[in-house]
């Protein structure tokens, strides 16, 4: 079996994918699992990418960044905060980074792993390490593969559930944990592992805030870089906000 390096919800922190990319052992695929250039360094990011020849699934990010550029839509015109950063990721990327981004795929099959952002069925979906059963039943109906490998809410676990192991990648650029870093996932013969790389977090701080990317603290480094929120505090509040969906 292979050797796959999972690298999910980078949302344009450039500093940390290349932390990430600097330490990745040699592999035999690359799967980036989605929500890769919404964030302070779109087109960057995009850049750095290009060259891994990467299985590429799509994130809500990914395809809202896409709707936006198609849109043509003008940040400075927008209310709502998360409306605004779509446009100004869209403007900063170029027609051939927006037609990459729309060629990502909903899921991916390889070596016997679904890889998906939220779930099997789609990018918004949650999953958390605290999920119930009952909850990801419907998720996982038609999926054969025995690991199914999640991204989306940006924290790390490894469970399992329902007859599979289900893993999440965690997030190289916005993580949900207990200490600030990059997190990402290295499969070896079916075995996942996960995965965290350190790097100058006040020096990258600096790095993204320069960009002038809309809202920035509030959006993206407080409860990640500046003052992480931890993972068991992410799940429940994702768990919550999972409960009121009907």
């Amino acid at each position: 079996m292979a050797r796959i390096a999972v690298i999910s919800d980078i949302h344009g922190n450039l500093p940390a994918l290349e932390a990430v990319l600097a330490e990745l052992p040699p592999v035999d695929h690359v799967v980036v699992g989605g929500d890769v250039a919404a964030g302070p360094l779109p087109a960057e990011t995009l850049d750095a990418l290009a060259g891994l020849g990467a299985r590429y699934v799509m994130g809500n990010a990914d395809r809202l960044m896409v709707a936006a550029f198609d849109a043509g839509a003008d940040p400075d015109a927008l209310e709502d905060p998360i409306a605004r950063l779509d446009a100004w990721c869209a403007r900063r990327i170029t027609r051939g980074q927006r037609d990459a981004l729309a060629a990502y795929e909903p899921t991916v099959s390889l070596d016997g792993i679904r890889f998906c952002h939220g779930s099997p069925r789609s990018d918004e979906e949650i999953i958390t390490a605290l999920s119930p059963e009952a909850r990801l039943a419907p998720m996982f109906e038609g999926v054969e593969e025995g690991i199914v490998v999640c991204g989306h809410t940006h924290h790390q676990f490894d469970r399992a559930v329902l007859g599979k192991r289900l893993v999440n990648a965690g997030s190289v650029g916005m993580p949900y944990e207990d200490e600030a870093g990059a997190y990402w996932l290295l499969i070896e013969d079916g075995e996942p592992s996960l995965r965290r790389t350190g790097y100058d977090i006040a020096a990258a701080i600096d790095v993204l805030r320069a960009t002038g990317f809309p809202d920035i603290d509030e959006l993206m480094l407080r409860e990640s870089l500046l003052e992480p929120i931890g993972s068991t505090a992410v799940a429940q509040h994702f768990e919550e906000r999972a409960s009121r969906v009907v």
